[in-house]
């Protein structure tokens, strides 16, 4: 079941810089407003990501006004004997920037985007593209892996 719902919510990321790659060359203000919408729908659906891994194997976050940066910090580290870290610590270095701007998008309703900093989110979040593919992939095959030589060995 998981790794169906991990492949799933993959797929969704999938689609999701597609869309981005899409807007890459904003013009107007509705095509930056467009593009900062998309990276904001980005992050939310990396998050779902973290959520499915979390919730199969961790304990909730306690401290709920750090939620989204503990969630996100949490998925580069390995719970030995659980499971292997989810993401490289350069992944989680460019989904914290996203992270942030996920932030400032969602609570800034009456200020202005600044494309210069959403330049440097639109390149961040393209350059995760490849790395976060390598990332869940090594974490699929250590899991499984994993799980697997348990069953081996009855445990």
């Amino acid at each position: 079941m998981l790794k169906a719902k991990i492949k799933s919510q993959v797929e969704t990321i999938e689609k999701l810089f597609a869309k981005v790659e899409e807007r890459r060359a904003p013009q107007s203000s509705a095509e930056w407003e467009s593009l900062a919408f998309r990276l904001h729908n980005l992050y939310c659906a990396f998050e779902d990501l973290f959520k499915i891994v979390a919730d199969a194997f961790e304990n909730q976050i306690e401290e709920k006004t750090r939620y989204h940066a503990e969630l996100l910090k949490r998925m580069a580290m390995e719970i030995e004997g659980v499971r292997p870290a989810l993401l490289s610590s350069e992944t989680v270095r460019l989904l914290d920037n996203l992270r942030s701007f996920r932030h400032f998008f969602r609570w800034a309703y009456t200020s202005d985007l600044d494309t210069r900093k959403l330049r440097l989110v639109l390149e961040d979040a393209l350059s995760l593209k490849n790395r976060y593919r390598h990332d869940v992939s090594v974490f699929m095959r250590r899991l499984f892996e994993s799980s697997t030589t348990k069953q081996k060995e009855g445990k």
